[in-house]
């Protein structure tokens, strides 16, 4: 039954998957290259979710993309994954690919959403990855070293619940006192340049001296990543996908004793109050050019329409000051020699409509990759809707 319904629900995804992947081979580009000059910027200005509005930006700075985001959306729900991928795309495509897919069967089986099977869905996925490096590390031996930081979001029953591992960022912006907005940070950033992270590993490492290592003036684990927490990254997790020395990058001196790295995500749920307003959610490219609260103003302050591009060009006039040049001498060098000036970028704003947040709202379909209505007897609803269109269609 399961897999017949799998069946049926990737059939009708088929369709806004160019939308969601946020891919420059895929995607429709709403902001035409005239617009801006930069080849390596693409966006769309502005979708319907359930509950409001939304609009993504994508600037490539990589030879290959390595970030993979999505939006799914229908009548009950709205799910936001950005999944920034490391040492290729492999693992955060695969997180684009099935992160959702296991949500809703982790759902259907549970008549609900919470934490809890947030965290199932996230640790499902990091399972198949894993499954997919062990069979495909024969061939290909460096998929063991392919990882990806992933943050997630699902707005259900008025109730924000977010899923993060790595560096990534959630950060909410809400109406303060004198209408002043604020922005919540609602993530926590897992990387080792934070004091806590490194004592965090220390504490769960206490007999490796080296399980964080100053290199280049950069705080590294095992003197290689920066994040502590990932999806795939096999060799820092399992000693049967150690790379041998002809891979030195990632060769280890020793066989790790226990998984250097985690993949289980720090979860965090919250009732949406009126007052909250939008969420940004964004790779750690956009981050470390702009402030939490710098980005919020800057979302506030502006029309709605093409706001992740504005937010994503307001940290490529950043990056472009910090070597003493100009955006429009930026947007002239290629991908791959970019990635010395910023990173892959990757910005989804989700405006928050509160007198949505209660009723049942159409949402055009392709605007969105998935239809999402339920998963049970609950009031997400999504298998009927998915039956129905895939009757529509067949």
């Amino acid at each position: 039954m399961l897999s017949w319904l799998t069946r049926i629900a990737m059939a009708c995804w088929r369709p806004g998957r160019q939308y969601a992947r946020m891919s420059k081979d895929d995607i429709l580009n709403d902001d035409d290259d005239s617009t801006t000059g930069d080849s390596l910027l693409w966006s769309r200005d502005l979708e319907k979710h359930s509950f409001g509005e939304f609009s993504f930006a994508v600037v490539q700075a990589n030879e290959v993309i390595e970030d993979h985001s999505q939006v799914e959306s229908g009548r009950d729900a709205t799910f936001i994954g950005v999944y920034d991928g490391h040492g290729g795309p492999d693992a955060s495509r695969f997180i684009s690919d099935h992160l959702f897919l296991n949500l809703m069967r982790h759902a259907r089986e549970r008549g609900t959403i919470s934490e809890e099977i947030l965290r199932s869905a996230v640790s499902s996925t990091e399972d198949g990855f894993l499954t997919l490096v062990r069979r495909s590390c024969g061939i290909k031996p460096l998929i063991a070293a392919v990882g990806s930081c992933c943050l997630v979001g699902v707005i259900w029953r008025g109730t924000l619940f977010v899923a993060n591992l790595g560096d990534s960022r959630a950060v909410i912006g809400s109406l303060g006192r004198s209408n002043k907005i604020v922005a919540e940070q609602l993530t926590r950033d897992h990387n080792a340049s934070m004091e806590e992270v490194r004592q965090e590993l220390k504490s769960l490492h206490p007999d490796d001296s080296h399980i964080v290592v100053m290199k280049h003036g950069v705080w590294r684990i095992k003197g290689i990543i920066q994040v502590s927490r990932s999806i795939g990254d096999a060799y820092l997790k399992r000693p049967e996908f150690s790379l041998d020395p002809s891979f030195p990058r990632f060769h280890l001196p020793e066989p790790i004793r226990r998984p250097v790295l985690t993949s289980e995500p720090s979860i965090y749920s919250r009732v949406l109050r009126p007052n909250d307003k939008f969420v940004i959610f964004a790779s750690d490219g956009l981050w470390e050019h702009l402030t939490n609260q710098e980005a919020v103003e800057i979302v506030y302050n502006n029309p709605r329409a093409g706001i992740a591009r504005r937010l994503v060009r307001a940290a490529l006039n950043m990056a472009a000051r910090k070597r003493v040049m100009r955006y429009d001498d930026l947007k002239k060098v290629d991908r791959g020699v970019r990635r010395f000036f910023h990173d892959d970028i990757t910005v989804v704003v989700i405006f928050i409509d509160h007198e949505l947040l209660g009723n049942s709202t159409p949402v055009p379909e392709m605007s969105v990759r998935g239809f999402i209505d339920t998963v049970g007897p609950s009031n997400f609803n999504f298998l009927q809707g998915v039956d129905a269109h895939a009757r529509s269609i067949n």
